[in-house]
């Protein structure tokens, strides 16, 4: 089936209420038929639910259906986009080891990966998202994971998937992207050689700024990888927190299976059964959503391409910017998003723009059906040097614009009066 159509079927088979809607299933625990029924849902001998820190009847629709339109095998949803990320990592990696990742990633991102995951004692190395070939020298036999973004946040670049996911592969390392401000509407990195895919939900999925939650969705196939590979061996030893549960030997997605047996079950940064409903409307609509988003972009990209007061706008829609002929290799008809950012000559000139729009929301979220405007450099990267900002794309005189689905001619208009305020 379509996109659009199975954004609206997949993952659900109406209940004996036959309800149209998805049901909201707020329950903590489940009654199990007698202590066998019991005793084989925790050995994994039937499938069902447990409690709702490992799954839910609601989770798992959306869960389903956010794997079917990434084109992936198994998906789990997390509390937040940052909690899928950290899965991510930590189901692959621990003390000792290292990962691999863009230089250009969302300030919570390079916060998580340079700073706490270091408490852990896993060390990360940077690499320039636009230089793929700065990997290899990075990579020893520590590394368990190469992170990335599709579509960066807030510099605005546009990732070499397959070049990325085959040294990735060249080396058995799983590759995880962010594919969060592109959604798989854009983009499906599982076309292109990439095994995880993370999102923030809280974004272009609910689409209007109601609910925190992530989601992390594992490749078809992936276990052919996983399996009698040294680098996680982990997941082909007995896990003894797990009856002696062998993942790669199970007939079930293993990437996923261990995230919700041992990650999800003891942090418990698990999706609120609402917040999955949330996310099950969002997704209706995402097709038609993106395509305006992206279309009110291009128009403000263009605009602020020819004000003389602008030094530089970074949007892959653009045919002038350096990530054009990637977003029309990786992006659905060239389309690139909502997220686009612009740079004035100085920080005080940008705050001054920013306090001066009327229409955009000062806020740092982004994928709303409201257009939002932030300045990085005091906000969401506030943490990095001068050097760190520009070495992730992120300059102090950057504004980021999350483009809404209002008038396009308002949102410019209100950008005119800003910069010549």
């Amino acid at each position: 089936m379509e996109f659009q159509t199975e954004a609206l079927h997949a993952g659900y088979e109406k209940d004996a209420q036959g309800t149209m809607a998805v049901p909201i299933y707020m329950t903590t625990a489940y009654e199990f038929r007698d202590v066998e029924h019991a005793a084989n849902l925790f050995a994994l001998k039937e499938l069902g639910n447990i409690y709702t820190r490992l799954n839910n009847p609601t989770t798992d629709v959306f869960e389903k259906r956010f794997a079917t339109l990434e084109g992936g095998e198994a998906a789990i949803a997390t509390a937040s986009g940052m909690s899928a990320i950290f899965y991510a990592i930590a189901n692959a990696a621990e003390a000792g080891d290292n990962i691999v990742c863009a230089s250009q990633l969302y300030g919570g991102s390079l916060t998580l990966s340079s700073h706490t995951l270091k408490r852990f004692g896993i060390e990360a190395r940077f690499f320039d998202v636009h230089r793929p070939e700065e990997i290899e020298a990075l990579i020893d036999e520590k590394t368990k994971v190469i992170f990335f973004e599709s579509l960066t946040n807030p510099s605005i670049d546009v990732a070499d998937i397959a070049a990325i996911s085959a040294i990735a592969n060249k080396h058995n390392i799983l590759s995880v992207v962010d594919n969060t401000v592109a959604t798989p509407v854009l983009c499906r990195p599982f076309a292109h050689g990439v095994d995880i895919v993370v999102h923030s939900a809280s974004k272009y999925t609910t689409g209007q700024g109601l609910a925190i939650g992530g989601i992390l969705v594992e490749r078809k196939g992936l276990v052919d990888k996983l399996k009698g590979n040294d680098r996680y061996a982990h997941f082909n030893e007995p896990d003894a927190s797990y009856h002696g549960l062998v993942y790669t030997d199970v007939p079930l997605p293993p990437f996923t299976l261990r995230t919700r047996l041992s990650l999800l079950r003891d942090l418990g940064a698990v999706v609120s059964p609402f917040n999955s409903w949330l996310f099950i409307q969002g997704m209706e609509t995402l097709a038609l959503r993106m395509k305006e988003h992206s279309a009110n972009a291009l128009a403000i990209a263009e605009y602020l391409e020819e004000h003389p007061k602008v030094s530089k706008v970074n949007y892959p829609g653009l045919p002038s910017n350096a990530n054009y002929d990637n977003a029309q290799l990786y992006f659905d008809e060239g389309r690139a998003s909502g997220l686009l950012s612009f740079e004035l000559n100085s920080a005080d000139e940008a705050t001054k723009v920013v306090d001066a729009t009327k229409l955009y929301s000062l806020v740092v979220n982004i994928g709303d059906s409201k257009s939002i405007i932030t300045h990085p450099a005091s906000t969401t990267h506030q943490q990095l040097s001068t050097e760190e900002l520009d070495a992730c794309g992120v300059p102090a005189g950057l504004i980021r614009i999350s483009a809404g689905l209002e008038s396009a001619a308002d949102l410019i208009e209100d950008l005119r009066q800003a910069l010549e305020a």
